[in-house]
């Protein structure tokens, strides 16, 4: 299992302008995150591992969104280009084979294979975001823009409505 100590070499190995924050406290939810730090929730981004079941068997998608958007599963669909019952959460041992973290303190990047990567648009209206740092009490701390350039994301919508699903 991956920790922060091998994030924080994959940082350094690749000039990511990224930190870990260390606030103290467990973070392992949008709202303990923002309150240890003392930010909006919105600055909380969560990377959610999805298993999309394609023609060829299925593959894993990681989507990255504010913290307290719920993702609309038919939006994410339409990206998948598959329809809604072809997508489901990937559960937490899948999450840590396929991130080498465990669910609660997965980043947004620092894996060891590619994983195709969505992120959410109104990630971008943050000046700074604060995601998974490798377990529950550590953070990163990442601009929106070097998030991006970082996991080569693709930038789509996928925030729900007020009924959001998830």
């Amino acid at each position: 299992m991956r920790t922060p100590d091998d994030l924080i070499r994959y940082i350094a190995d690749y000039g990511i302008d990224a930190a870990l924050v260390v606030p103290g406290q467990k973070t392992p939810t949008v709202y303990l995150a923002a309150s240890a730090l003392s930010c909006a929730e919105d600055q909380i981004i969560k990377s959610v591992l999805f298993i999309v079941k394609v023609d060829s068997g299925q593959a894993v998608a990681m989507v990255i969104t504010n913290g307290s958007m719920p993702i609309d599963y038919h939006k994410l669909s339409g990206v998948f280009g598959v329809s809604r019952k072809r997508i489901r959460l990937a559960p937490p041992e899948i999450v840590l084979a396929c991130t080498g973290y465990p669910a609660g303190g997965v980043p947004p990047f620092g894996y060891s294979t590619t994983i195709a990567t969505y992120v959410d648009q109104y990630v971008l209206e943050q000046s700074m975001v604060y995601g998974g740092g490798g377990d529950e009490h550590t953070l990163l701390r990442v601009a929106p823009e070097e998030l991006i350039r970082v996991t080569a994301a693709t930038i789509v919508d996928v925030r729900a409505g007020e009924d959001g699903n998830l």
